[in-house]
């Protein structure tokens, strides 16, 4: 009889968590360990004011991979978690004044944008929205659902009738410029350039194709009433269901090839783990600094040095609100956007002046707490985690001018708990390996996403998932990662 294959996930953030759910549902043995107490990786929560509030992603979208993946494992995802569509995608508030929901309706946002910024910039939206559309349906399958395209893998899965639709999702231009083709209001160019974020980039640098993230949204924005940490436990259950087994507060120390070419891995507690087939599912750049032993350096091939994308400065606060009528997702933009990435990008410091952006968790459809809600509130940060560059007076100012720009936009904070501070040091230290930036490495420029690692890695038997391997929009900050199957990899059969 042929041995199992077995197979250790190391990290069990939801592309580790995927993967162990696809592997032991295609027949393998699996064994997940992850350093922190319970599983979601970054899907995780803190405690203010003795209440828990989600300190990661916190918008849902791409439902359909997540079903998929559950579907696969003999689940249904509607069955296994609570998640309801949001009418309101965010709201949106600028210093020099007025204010703008996006709406799950494209009739209703263009009615709001018509009434913000006049027909124009309507009719700009809605054509803006169909050319988002148009990139996401090009570039879904071929690109986004690749393991590892470049220019001629995606030429040749397009197509070359698909060429001029491949061209015109205009990765030779930034998205700040083609924004001005649809929109003559700067605060509509800056809103819609936020989606430069949630790949760790700036609109004035990233290519103009990210303007699909916009029809992700668009496609479905969910809320769950139990936190990200009710998605990251729904997919611990489901490999656990299959048989994986789950080491939770326990960190790989050393990893290294046995004399008969199996894995071993030792843990921080002493334990010995062996496996055939290892995927590490965090930042693959913490291997190649010998985290887990001199033997898995060469896992990455080496490569020129990229710029590391946006970290962040959150504050998980309980606080009473009041003068500003929040929604679930809510930000609020300073002046001078542009000066906002110059100085992460370019001078590697914080922003005199932040976009603040607001998750009020206790507004499920519209509900208004009558006390106290939880609040996750984030600034941008430049991704330096692994240097003394931003000491804590930089930190507390960063508060002071987060409640300014709120304060100005019309929200006012009566605090009830210390907020629970992270910064890019503290994101460095649970997610280390670059420097606390939370997407891996900007997309700056038309080639940048081409020169990702892959999941193969340079040593035989070891793969590589997380945040700086993967290129779908769903796997973001403010949205959640998936590791697209890995079973082919492995030498697995689909089933």
């Amino acid at each position: 009889m042929t041995r199992p294959h077995k197979t250790l996930i190391i990290g069990a953030g939801a592309s580790g968590l995927a993967a162990a759910a696809d592997l032991c549902r295609a027949g393998s043995q699996v064994c997940l360990v992850d350093a922190g107490e319970e599983p979601g990786g970054k899907m995780r929560q803190l405690v203010s004011g003795g209440q828990a509030i989600d300190a990661g992603p916190t918008v849902f979208t791409m439902r359909w991979v997540f079903e998929q993946l559950f579907t696969s494992a003999g689940a249904c995802f509607q069955e296994r978690v609570d998640a309801q569509p949001a009418t309101i995608l965010a709201r949106h508030a600028w210093l020099d004044g007025g204010q703008l929901d996006l709406h799950a309706d494209l009739i209703d946002s263009a009615r709001a944008i018509d009434t913000l910024a006049g027909d124009a910039n309507a009719q700009g939206f809605r054509a803006f929205a169909q050319h988002a559309a148009n990139n996401y349906r090009v570039l879904r399958d071929s690109f986004m659902a690749n393991q590892q395209p470049n220019m001629w893998s995606l030429v040749r899965r397009v197509g070359l009738a698909q060429i001029p639709k491949l061209l015109a999702t205009q990765p030779h231009k930034t998205l700040h410029k083609q924004l001005t083709r649809y929109f003559s209001d700067p605060r509509l160019v800056q809103l819609f350039g936020r989606y430069a974020t949630y790949v760790g980039s700036s609109p004035y640098q990233c290519p103009a194709t990210l303007m699909l993230i916009a029809h992700v949204e668009q496609d479905g924005v969910w809320q769950l009433p139990g936190g990200m940490r009710s998605l990251a436990k729904a997919m611990g259950d489901l490999s656990a269901a299959h048989g994986a087994q789950h080491f939770y507060g326990h960190r790989v120390a050393k990893l290294s090839r046995t004399k008969s070419r199996t894995w071993l891995a030792r843990l921080d507690g002493g334990e010995e783990l062996t496996a055939d087939s290892v995927v590490y599912a965090g930042d693959c750049n913490a291997l190649a600094t010998g985290a887990l032993g001199e033997q898995v350096t060469l896992a990455v091939a080496p490569r020129a040095p990229r710029k590391r994308g946006l970290s962040a400065i959150t504050w998980c606060v309980l606080a009473k609100t009041s003068g500003f009528e929040l929604d679930y997702h809510n930000v609020f933009f300073a002046d001078h956007y542009q000066r906002e990435f110059q100085a992460i990008f370019k001078d590697q410091k914080l922003c005199e002046q932040p976009t603040v952006y607001v998750c009020a968790q206790d507004r499920l459809s519209g509900q208004r707490p009558e006390g106290g809600e939880r609040l996750l509130i984030l600034i941008n940060a430049p991704p330096t985690g692994d240097s003394d560059s931003l000491p804590q007076p930089d930190i507390s100012a960063a508060w002071e001018r987060a409640r300014r720009v709120m304060n100005a936009c019309g929200l006012h904070l009566a605090i009830e708990a210390p907020p629970v501070v992270t910064a890019p040091a503290d994101f460095e230290r649970l997610f280390p390996g670059g420097g606390g930036s939370l997407y891996g490495s900007a997309s700056h420029g038309m080639m940048a996403s081409f020169n990702r690692p892959a999941a193969r890695s340079r040593i035989k038997d070891l793969y590589l998932a997380g945040a700086a391997f993967t290129r779908v929009p769903g796997c973001l900050w403010q949205h959640c990662p998936v590791a697209w199957p890995l079973r082919p990899l492995l030498g697995i059969p689909q089933l």
